[in-house]
């Protein structure tokens, strides 16, 4: 049986950061994935937002192509500033593609990420999500995305992965991808580093005794 897949992510370079090597597999599977991107990733920045924007993008399908995706949906919402949209217009517009997509399976953000942007996108995906029994969504799962989900404050619940995914074949092939958006990349230490999204996969890996993996924080499994 073959699987939908929507990965639901507030920028461009979040879907391989957090689930990359899943998203592979899912493919090479013979799993449908699409992809959704809940804003451009850059307009919050100074310089030219345009050519940003389009590198961004072109970034993105660089990417994803490498991970054998080609549906790929881009929204404009307000980059690092969701929060000032109403939650149900952004509700509506995931509720919009769960409907044409008909995913059984979702991933998305951590609830408590540091950056903004992603917390709305998790809100708006768990409202668009509400169980009914006419709803495709049956498993909803959570990835982590570094420079975010470990930045948040000390407070907050922390990510408490239980779900892991093996990669260990996939896992060059996410880096592959990951180089795409090497303008978003950063020097070791800095978390969002190629160093660190290795040392996060082998940490991952051998928490369950694999060489590299992908973690996931489930938030529903329907059987």
């Amino acid at each position: 049986m073959t699987n939908s897949i929507l990965v639901v992510a507030a920028h461009p370079d979040d879907e391989v950061l957090g689930c990359g090597g899943t998203i592979a597999k899912h493919v090479f599977g013979g799993d449908s994935v699409s992809v959704l991107f809940m804003t451009n990733g850059v307009s919050a920045r100074d310089g030219d937002q345009s050519l940003a924007e389009l590198t961004r993008k072109q970034s993105s399908l660089s990417a994803l192509k490498k991970l054998g995706v080609e549906a790929v949906c881009f929204e404009k919402f307000p980059d690092n500033t969701m929060d000032v949209v109403p939650l149900i217009d952004v509700v509506k517009v995931i509720e919009k593609y769960i409907s044409e997509k008909k995913p059984n399976i979702i991933y998305t953000h951590f609830s408590e990420d540091l950056n903004v942007d992603h917390r709305v996108t998790h809100q708006a995906v768990m409202t668009a999500c509400r169980p009914q029994s006419w709803s495709s969504v049956k498993e909803i799962y959570c990835f982590e995305v570094l420079s975010s989900t470990e930045w948040n404050s000390s407070v907050k619940v922390k990510f408490n992965p239980t779900k892991f995914v093996d990669i260990t074949e996939y896992y060059d092939l996410k880096m592959d991808a990951l180089l795409e958006y090497k303008q978003e990349m950063r020097e070791f230490p800095h978390s969002r580093s190629v160093e660190c999204v290795e040392a996060l996969a082998v940490f991952r890996g051998a928490i369950v005794g694999l060489n590299r993996a992908e973690a996931f924080q489930i938030e529903r499994i329907i059987n």
